[in-house]
C-alpha cells in the first residue's frame, strides 16, 4: 500500500463529468471526460461529483458527518475514481491532456501571427511571448502552415523559427512556406526565398521542387515551369510522378505538346506508376494539340493499367471529345462514369453541353439542360447562348422559347439575355419566317437597351426575305446606314438567298440593295439576270469576285448564285458557274470513282446547285456512254438525309421528286439513308433512251 501511494503522488487528478468513453480527445478546449456510472444503485440515484485520480489512493467511504474525524476537504458527496498510473488508460489520458494543450497553444500562435504586421519586430515578439521555449520543428511548421493568411508574414516567421527553433531539417520549414507562396500565387516572392535558401546552405529536396514548379505553372510566365524543371538534375533531386504531372502541364501550356509527351513516356519507361493525376494532364494536351486520339488513347491505357478514372478524369476527356465533335463518344463516356457511381459535378454537365450543342444533339442537350435546372446548378449566359444558337439552327422554336424564358426569369445578372442571345431568337424566327415573332423580339432588344448588330440584321433581312416581304427587305437594309453598320459578306449573301427566292418582279429591289452593299458582287447578278448577257462574261465576273471572297462565304456565294441560276431558268450560266467553282475547289470531291462504283456527292449544296451538278454528271455518263466506255455496275448520288440550310425540305425529298420527274432509274436504298442507288444496265437503258438536248451539253 505504501509503495501504491508512492507512485499514485507523482500524478495529477482528472475531474471528469458524465460522458462518452470516445470523448477523451476534445477540441479545442474542453476538459477531458469518462463516464462513471457506480455499480451501487442507490449511489448513482444522488448526484454526486466524481472525479478520476492516478495520484491518491483509493479514498475510503466517509465518515458520518457527525464523525469528529472526518477529513474537512472531502465534501461528503464527493465521488473518486481512482486509476492504475502504470495501466495503458491513465497514459492515454496524460497524452490527450498534454496534446489538447498543444493544440491550443499553437493554434493561439498562429492567430497571433496572422494578426501581425509583416514586419520583422512585431513577428519576433508575437513568436517569443507564444513560445517561451524553443519550439519544436513540428510546431514550428503547424504554426507556418496554420498562419497562411499574409506570405510576407510567413517569410518572416520562418526566419525566426530557424534561428531559434529545434530544426533538424530546414528544408521542412522551407517547404511550408513555398507552399504558402503558391497558395497566394506569389511567384516574386518564391524567387527570392529560393535565393534566400540557397544562401542559407539548404539543398532543395523533390517536394521543393514540386511545389516551386506547380508555382510556376500557375503564376509564373509558361516556360519558367519548364526552366526550374531542368534544374532538378543540378540539385540530385529526380523528378517524381507528382513533379512529371506538374511539368507535363507546364510544357502543354508553354505550346511544346511533343516534349510534354516525351516526358510522359520517360515516366512510363522508368515504370513510374500512372496515376489520374498525370493521365488527366496527359489528356489535356492532346486535347489542346488537337490529337483526339491520343487523348482517348491514354484514357483507355490508363483504364488497361488498372488506374480507375476519377472525376477529373472524366471531365478532361469529356472535354476533349466535345471539342472533337464526337458526341456518340461523350455518351458513351458519361455513361460508363454513371455505371462507376463516378458522381458528376457541374463542370461534368458544362461539357456535356458544350459537347451536345456543338454537335446539334438537341435531344441530349435539352435533358443536361433540364438536368442542371432541377439540381439548381449555376448557367451563365455562355451555356444559355450556347443552346439557343444550337435550337435556332435546327429549329427547337419551343425548347428556345423555353429557355429565353428562363432567362429572364432568373434572378442572377450573369444570366440575363445580352445582345448574343436576342441574335439567336431573331436567327431562330428568322428560319420559319416567323416575322411577328422576330420584330418582338427586336422590340424587346431595344427596350432592354441593346442595338442592333450586324449579325441580328443579317436574320431579320433572311426572316423578311423568307416571308416575302420584299420592301420590309430594304427596309432593314435601310436600318444599316441608320446604325452606321457597314455589310460585311455575309449579309451579301443573306442578300443573295433573299434574292433567289424573289420573284422577278421585285427582284431589282433586292440587286439594288445588293449593289448598294457591293458593287463587283451586284455587277455578276446583274449579269446573270440579264439574258442578253453573255455566259463567258458572266462566268468571268463570278470567277473575279469567287477568287476575291473569303473562304468562309465562297460556297454560300456559289450555292445561292446557282439558286438563282435555276430559278430564272438560266441553266447554261448555273453550268459555267459550276465549272469555274470546281476550277477554284470550292466543290471537292463531288465525284468519286471505284471499280464497282460511281457516285455523286450533292451534301452541303444547295437545291440548285445540286440540281446543276445533277445535270453535269448525267450528261458526263452520257458522253461516257458515246466513247464506248463501259459503266460501272452501280451507280449512286448521295444527298445525306439531313434539312437543307437553303431549303424547307430536305435535299434528299427534293431530288426523290425531281427524280421521279426525270423518270430516272434511281431510288432509295433501304440500307443507306440519303442514297439513290442504280444499276449500270438500268442507267445505260434510261440514258440512251433520253437522248434529248436535257441531257447534252448545252
Amino acid at each position: 500500500t505504501r509503495r501504491r501511494a508512492e507512485q499514485s503522488s507523482e500524478m495529477a487528478s482528472l475531474p471528469i463529468c458524465p460522458s462518452s468513453p470516445s470523448s477523451f480527445l476534445s477540441w479545442p478546449h474542453r476538459p477531458i471526460s469518462l463516464s462513471f456510472q457506480p455499480k451501487n444503485h442507490s449511489s448513482s440515484a444522488s448526484p454526486a461529483a466524481a472525479h478520476v485520480s492516478v495520484q491518491d489512493s483509493p479514498p475510503q467511504d466517509p465518515a458520518p458527518p457527525s464523525d469528529p474525524g472526518q477529513n474537512p476537504k472531502i465534501s461528503s458527496t464527493a465521488k473518486f475514481l481512482w486509476v492504475n498510473p502504470n495501466s495503458p488508460r491513465a497514459a492515454e489520458l496524460a497524452r490527450a491532456r498534454a496534446g489538447s494543450g498543444r493544440r491550443a497553444r499553437l493554434a493561439a500562435a498562429a492567430a497571433a501571427l496572422a494578426a501581425c504586421e509583416p514586419a520583422e519586430a512585431p513577428v519576433a515578439a508575437a513568436l517569443e511571448a507564444a513560445f517561451p521555449e524553443a519550439p519544436s520543428e513540428q510546431d514550428a511548421a503547424i504554426v507556418l502552415n496554420t498562419a497562411a493568411g499574409n506570405p510576407a508574414t510567413a517569410v518572416l516567421a520562418l526566419r525566426w523559427f530557424l534561428e531559434n527553433a529545434e530544426v533538424r531539417s530546414k528544408v521542412i520549414l522551407y517547404n511550408v512556406v513555398f507552399k504558402v507562396l503558391r497558395n497566394r500565387r506569389r511567384w516574386s516572392e518564391t524567387e527570392a526565398l529560393w535565393d534566400a535558401m540557397l544562401r542559407d546552405g539548404v539543398q532543395p529536396d523533390n517536394t521543393t521542387f514540386s511545389t516551386v514548379i506547380s508555382c510556376a505553372r500557375a503564376c509564373g510566365p509558361p516556360g519558367k515551369a519548364v526552366e526550374w524543371f531542368e534544374k532538378m538534375p543540378e540539385s540530385g533531386c529526380s523528378p517524381d510522378m507528382l513533379t512529371y504531372s506538374v511539368v507535363i502541364d507546364a510544357y502543354g501550356r508553354a505550346g511544346d505538346a511533343e516534349m510534354a509527351l516525351r516526358l510522359y513516356d520517360r515516366a512510363r519507361s522508368e515504370r513510374c506508376q500512372l496515376d489520374p493525376v498525370i493521365c488527366a494532364t496527359v489528356i489535356k494536351v492532346h486535347s489542346t494539340s488537337g490529337n483526339f486520339d491520343g487523348a482517348l488513347n491514354v484514357f483507355e491505357e490508363m483504364k488497361a493499367v488498372g488506374v480507375k478514372p476519377n472525376l477529373v478524369v472524366y471531365n478532361t476527356v469529356l472535354d476533349a471529345m466535345g471539342r472533337a465533335m464526337r458526341p456518340w463518344v461523350v455518351k458513351t463516356i458519361h455513361r460508363e462514369m454513371v455505371s462507376q457511381k463516378v458522381q458528376p459535378n457541374r463542370a461534368t454537365y458544362c461539357c456535356l453541353l458544350q459537347a451536345y450543342t456543338r454537335a446539334r444533339y438537341g435531344e441530349d442537350a435539352m435533358i443536361v439542360y433540364r438536368k442542371m435546372k432541377d439540381e439548381v446548378m449555376d448557367i451563365d449566359v455562355v451555356l444559355y447562348n450556347m443552346l439557343l444558337s444550337m435550337c435556332a439552327d435546327i429549329g427547337y422554336v419551343d425548347e428556345a422559347e423555353e429557355i429565353f424564358r428562363d432567362m429572364k426569369s432568373s434572378m442572377d445578372t450573369k444570366c440575363k439575355p445580352d445582345s448574343w442571345t436576342y441574335s439567336s431568337m431573331v436567327t431562330l424566327y428568322s428560319c420559319t419566317g416567323n416575322v411577328p415573332g422576330a420584330e418582338a423580339i427586336l422590340k424587346e432588344m431595344a427596350e432592354a437597351g441593346f442595338k442592333p448588330n450586324i449579325f441580328i440584321l443579317t436574320s431579320l433581312t433572311r426572316c423578311y426575305g423568307k416571308a416575302g416581304c420584299t420592301d420590309d427587305v430594304v427596309r432593314s437594309f435601310g436600318m444599316l446606314k441608320e446604325l452606321k453598320i457597314t455589310p460585311d459578306d455575309r449579309f451579301c449573301g443573306c442578300l443573295l438567298t433573299v434574292a433567289a427566292d424573289t420573284p422577278v418582279e421585285e427582284l431589282g429591289k433586292v440587286v439594288d440593295c445588293i449593289d448598294r452593299s457591293n458593287a463587283e458582287l451586284g455587277t455578276v447578278v446583274k449579269l446573270l439576270a440579264d439574258r442578253k448577257a453573255s455566259t463567258e462574261s458572266f462566268k468571268e465576273a463570278a470567277r473575279g469576285i469567287l477568287s476575291g471572297a473569303r473562304g468562309v462565304v465562297k460556297m454560300p456565294y456559289c450555292n445561292c448564285l446557282m439558286d438563282l441560276c435555276i430559278n430564272l431558268g438560266q441553266m447554261e450560266k448555273a453550268c459555267a458557274l459550276l465549272d469555274a467553282a470546281l476550277q477554284l475547289d470550292i466543290y471537292s470531291n463531288v465525284q468519286t470513282r471505284t471499280q464497282t462504283q460511281w457516285s455523286l456527292h450533292l451534301r452541303g449544296l444547295s437545291v440548285g446547285a445540286a440540281l446543276t451538278t445533277l445535270h453535269v454528271w448525267m450528261n458526263d455518263l452520257y458522253t461516257t456512254l458515246q466513247s464506248g466506255e463501259e459503266l460501272p455496275p452501280l451507280l449512286g448520288i448521295h444527298t445525306g438525309e439531313g434539312r437543307n440550310m437553303y431549303s424547307d425540305k430536305g435535299l434528299a425529298s427534293v431530288f426523290e421528286s425531281h427524280l421521279k420527274e426525270l423518270d430516272a432509274p434511281f431510288h432509295g436504298a433501304p440500307d443507306k439513308a440519303g442514297w439513290f442507288l442504280t444499276t449500270s444496265v438500268a442507267a445505260k437503258h434510261w440514258l440512251e433512251a433520253k437522248k434529248s438536248s436535257e441531257l447534252v451539253a448545252v
